[in-house]
């Protein structure tokens, strides 16, 4: 049974630096070897480098769950070199977990590449985490074969998994 709270997901804008700095830091703290980033090198991150990350583009939004004036989710939609856009910095409280707050964000994700022209929708997941492997596979996330050391942990290897959009998406 999945618990509903009242959640509104939006994107950040400058002002949301602070939010975004401290969940994407909590995030870190919390799984430190599920993103391709160290706690260490966020932390070191100046705030006008956080300013203009909450900052929206084309090549980059940061969605935030807010629950109140309370930030609780994390996701990013980002375009790589390689014009892949990507579903990156997936993250929940763990006091937010099992209700639908990450299928929220994912969503948002999913509707920010879709909007800017992208069909396809890929991310990169260690292969023991199996409860995200499962939520994405929840979400129409496919496994690739394809397979590449992590950024900060080059000793754990990640999986690519895809979305593609459909016309009932």
């Amino acid at each position: 049974m999945s618990l509903t709270v009242c959640i509104t997901i939006r994107p950040t804008a400058p002002l949301d630096w602070g939010a975004l700095k401290a969940i994407r830091l909590a995030a870190l703290l919390d799984a430190p070897t599920a993103f391709g980033v160290s706690h260490a090198s966020a932390a070191a991150q100046g705030d006008e480098e956080w300013q203009q990350r909450a900052s929206s583009s084309a090549q980059r939004t940061f969605f935030l769950a807010w629950h109140g004036e309370q930030a609780v989710g994390i996701a990013a939609q980002v375009v790589n070199s390689l014009q892949e856009c990507m579903l990156i910095a997936m993250w929940v409280d763990p006091a937010y977990r099992g209700m639908d707050v990450a299928a929220q964000l994912v969503h948002a994700v999913k509707q920010r590449a879709m909007a800017s022209g992208h069909r396809r929708l890929v991310l990169d997941v260690a292969a023991d985490n199996a409860r995200a492997a499962a939520f994405y596979r929840n979400q129409g996330f496919v496994f690739l074969p394809e397979w590449e050391p992590l950024a900060s942990h080059p000793h754990i290897q990640v999986q690519k998994m895809e979305w593609l959009a459909t016309d009932r998406n």
